[in-house]
């Protein structure tokens, strides 16, 4: 075996290639060791920002030089030798590590950059991820080791051509101790040589890991679950998210375990951040591991709990498949680990929506009712989401509370209706509750003003159809009209895109409510439960009462910073007797609710400049889209809380966001039938209480009807194509129906 030493002979290379191109290359390395969980240690980075700071490549060489652990070589003729790096060739027991790949590519070759080893259990090739056979034969025990290359995004998954390269190689071993591991790379057929020597044996030194009992205790010292995300020393996350399989998601660095579940660590140092979703009070706890570790204990703090005033938190919208999930080989991950992250989080209720990629799989898993991994209060259950089939063009769709998952015709994704409305009318039937996905996309505006009346250019797959919807009733169950919309989506997309179109359309007199969601992993991959609505239920939850109770606006949004507790207007609490207060005349009433919100001493550096209360008034479009963050004002601690009258505010309170909770009241001018509700922008919503002046209906705002109106034609213009010829006919219907319920209401409106 070859000695595994350092290349100090290796000449820099630097000099040879291009600086900007190296060190967009650089950066992207950068990027993907943090998402892998291993990211370049605290001097590394620095050198290598100072370097390209300087536009010096040598230097930025030099920076990553201690990181390489192979250096490969690709002559002209595509022939590969290897030989070692800098970098200690140390692994972890039961444990993934990262490093980097240094490639001399004289051939300037784009071909991907294969690794193999006899030692590997797994040998994996990229991009295709397809099986090689190993060089040598050794038997199983001697299959220690795993190994594949890093090329999804941001790596490329092929070479770049340029004449120096960087790639990441992950290492895994099953074992502890000293351990030997023949290593070999090529560029595709016919490109290994012997007598260039394509491989490199390298003696691992493999630190041992503890197996650790992890304990979390919740309110009254009940067993709990929670939110842990552990880095050693060096700032590496374990376990190592590369290669994590369920219930541990690779996108996360956090990991989610029940109180008494183990997790293995090597000897040293770690910080361990103890979360439990935005109600709690996060932990940072410097642990050390060592011969006598066997259990480290924790108990979760809360700020504030909701829940024992009876609202119930709850996220309409995340998915077991999908965008950033697993996508193989079983399509997504199962409902026992969903509800295990909903748990971690503390979030009651999670409505798992199959949808396009996945449906044909995660379709067996609905059963019309909780599923059989919820924990009272966590309940977990199965609907839809018409995204990448049928309506989806002209809006997403969440159907909750069915009771037949799949549209009459066929037993796929492949036959549904293009026309939303047609969706709806058979969700509807069923009793299900119904509103369009991630609302603002589409509905774009030229600044932070609402009601903002330039016209969005309804092209997205948010709440564009919506715009005709709503102005639709259809039969519910016992035959009897009902809305055909009960709620818009709110905190996954720009607060004012999705606001705007809903203030609107409360102005015109429709009465949809909103409701939070995260769109998780899609939107947002980070949490379930960023997105949230706190749902006041009486009796004993569950999952229907739950989404009853957003049908019925018994609900506030919130990304779970800030909470407005009790709503209420002239004594009437929302969402209870149709959310209506009757007045003879106009004159004053009084809002009142219970208040809190949570922010640090210190502003976030990572959010300046996103304030909305801030000039330049910040920038919607920009994560996290709603974030109490976002509503404080300047580098106080107050966050300020509006009443709204029709979507206008007409009075403010300023509180300190310490977690204290509050009561407030209002008092505000009613002229007119009006809406009424109360805001922290953009972090927490109520839903409406209507006040009905003298029996006569809301019209509270011509240029919103007029606005509506006008958003009919430009959803026209952009859905008209995404709609079946032989739906064509009920989509001019359709649409034909809402410009008419517009100009009548324009006619009624003072």
């Amino acid at each position: 075996m070859r000695a595994f030493l350092p290349l100090l002979f290796m000449p820099m290379l630097a000099s040879a290639v291009e600086f900007q191109p190296l060190a967009a290359q650089a950066r992207r390395v950068s990027e993907a060791l943090e998402a892998l969980g291993e990211p370049l240690p605290t001097s590394v980075r620095t050198a290598l920002d100072s370097a390209i700071a300087a536009g010096d490549a040598a230097k930025l060489e030099a920076a990553l030089e201690s990181q390489v652990l192979f250096v490969v070589t690709i002559n002209a003729e595509m022939r590969v030798k290897v030989a070692p790096g800098p970098a200690r060739p140390e692994l972890i027991e039961a444990g993934w590590r990262q490093f980097l790949v240094k490639v001399v590519n004289e051939a300037g070759t784009t071909a991907p950059l294969h690794a193999e080893s006899p030692h590997a259990q797994k040998v994996y090739s990229a991009p295709e991820r397809r099986r090689r056979q190993p060089t040598d034969s050794v038997a199983p025990a001697e299959r220690w080791l795993d190994l594949a290359m890093a090329d999804a995004r941001p790596m490329m998954p092929t070479l770049s051509g340029l004449a120096l390269d960087y790639r990441i190689v992950q290492l895994y071993s099953r074992d502890a101790g000293k351990r030997e591991a023949r290593i070999s790379f090529d560029v595709g057929q016919g490109t290994q040589d012997l007598g260039f020597r394509a491989e490199a044996d390298v003696l691992f030194t493999v630190a041992p890991a503890r197996e650790i009992t992890l304990r979390v205790k919740g309110r009254n010292g009940a067993p709990t679950t929670a939110a842990f995300l552990i880095r050693d020393a060096a700032g590496r996350v374990h376990p190592s998210q590369a290669k994590r399989v369920a219930p541990d998601f690779f996108f996360h660095p956090q990991i989610y375990r029940n109180d008494g579940e183990k997790i293995r660590l090597p000897d040293g140092e770690y910080t361990i951040d103890l979360s439990r979703g935005p109600e709690s009070v996060p932990e940072i706890r410097s642990v050390k591991v060592g011969a006598t570790t066997s259990e480290v204990s924790f108990a979760t703090k809360r700020w504030i709990d909701p829940s024992l005033a009876g609202w119930w938190s709850g996220d309409h919208h995340i998915h077991a498949a999908g965008c950033a999930h697993y996508t193989s080989p079983s399509e997504g991950v199962h409902a026992p680990d969903m509800a295990r992250q909903c748990r971690g989080e503390d979030l009651k209720i999670g409505a798992n929506l199959t949808w396009g990629p996945c449906f044909d799989y995660q379709k067996q898993f609905f059963t019309g009712k909780e599923d059989v991994t919820s924990q009272w209060p966590y309940l977990l259950r199965y609907d839809v989401e018409v995204s990448g089939f049928g309506s989806h063009q002209s809006g997403h769709l969440c159907l909750l509370r069915l009771s037949e998952q799949m549209y009459p015709g066929g037993n796929s994704s492949a036959h549904w209706p293009t026309l939303g409305l047609n969706t709806l009318r058979w969700a509807k039937k069923q009793g299900a509750v119904c509103g369009p996905a991630h609302s603002g996309w589409g509905l774009k505006l030229p600044d932070n003003t609402i009601p903002n009346y330039a016209v969005p250019p309804f092209d997205g797959i948010g709440a564009c159809e919506f715009i005709v919807d709503v102005t639709h009733e259809v039969p519910g169950p016992d035959g009897k009209l009902v809305p055909a919309v009960d709620f818009m989506s709110t905190v996954d997309t720009p607060a004012t895109w999705e606001l705007n179109i809903w203030y609107h359309t409360l102005n015109a007199g429709f009465r949809t409510r909103i409701s939070g969601e995260t769109d998780f992993p899609c939107i947002y991959g980070e949490r379930v439960g960023l997105g949230r609505s706190y749902v006041k239920v009486d009796d004993r939850l569950s999952y229907d009462g739950w989404c009853e109770g957003v049908r019925a606006g018994r609900c506030y949004v919130s990304d779970g910073r800030s909470h407005l507790i009790d709503f209420k207007a002239g004594g009437v609490a929302v969402g209870e007797k149709g959310s209506e207060l009757r007045l003879t005349a106009s004159g004053e009433i009084e809002l009142t609710a219970r208040v809190a919100a949570l922010l640090p001493q210190t502003p976030d550096s990572r959010l300046r400049g996103l304030g909305f209360f801030t000039a330049p008034f910040g920038k919607p479009d920009e994560k996290p889209f709603w974030h109490i963050e976002r509503a404080r004002l300047g580098e106080s601690r107050e966050v300020p809380l509006e009443a709204l009258v029709n979507g206008e505010p007409v009075a403010q309170q300023r509180f300190v966001a310490d977690g204290t909770q509050r009561d407030v009241k209002f008092r505000v001018p009613i002229k007119r039938s009006s809406w009424v509700a109360l805001r922290i922008l953009p972090s927490s919503h109520t839903n409406p209480v209507f006040v009905i002046v003298d029996n006569k209906p809301i019209r509270s705002n011509k240029r919103s009807i007029e606005w509506c109106l006008a958003g009919v034609d430009a959803c026209w213009s952009q859905k008209e194509r995404t709609y079946a010829p032989a739906e064509h006919a009920d989509a001019l219907a359709a649409y034909d129906h809402a410009r008419q319920i517009y100009r009548t209401r324009l006619a009624e409106a003072e």
